[in-house]
C-alpha cells in the first residue's frame, strides 16, 4: 500500500488489474486442463489400438519373461527364455509349459508371448 501511494497510483486501478491478471490465468489453467485431458483420451486410445489380446492355445509356443533383476554386469542376457510348448490353459491364464527336458511346469500367462518362429526365419534369411 506504502509503495502505491509513494509512487501515486490509483488502489482501484491496480486491484482491478490484478483481478483481470488472475482471471486471465485461470483461463489459462481451463485451458491447459481441458487441452491435457484431450492428450490423454488420444494417448489412451492410440495405446490400446495396438494392444492386442494374447489368447494361447495348445501346442503354441511361447516365450517367457524372465522378470528378475540382473545387479552384475556382464554378457547381456534376453529378458525372454524358451521356446516352450503349452500344454494346457486354465480358465484363470494359468498355462502348463513344457521345456527340452519334457518338465511341465505352471506360470502366469501374462508373463508370455507368442514365439513368431516362422517370422523369425524369414528375416534371417533376408
Amino acid at each position: 500500500m506504502w509503495a502505491l501511494n509513494k509512487l501515486n497510483l490509483d488502489w482501484e486501478l491496480a486491484a482491478n488489474l490484478r483481478v483481470e491478471h488472475l482471471t486471465e490465468l485461470d483461463e489459462f489453467r481451463y485451458y491447459a486442463y481441458a487441452s491435457s485431458s484431450l492428450y490423454k483420451e488420444k494417448m489412451k486410445y492410440l495405446r490400446y489400438k495396438y494392444i492386442w489380446n494374447k489368447e494361447f492355445k495348445v501346442g503354441d509356443l511361447v516365450l517367457l519373461f524372465n522378470y528378475r533383476l540382473r545387479m552384475f554386469p556382464g554378457k547381456p542376457k534376453s529378458k525372454w527364455s524358451g521356446p516352450f510348448e503349452i500344454m494346457d490353459v486354465t480358465p484363470f491364464d494359468a498355462l502348463d509349459l513344457k521345456n527340452k527336458n519334457n518338465e511341465v511346469f505352471r506360470v502366469n500367462g501374462h508373463r508370455m508371448k507368442h514365439y513368431l518362429e516362422m517370422f523369425v526365419m524369414a528375416t534371417l534369411w533376408q
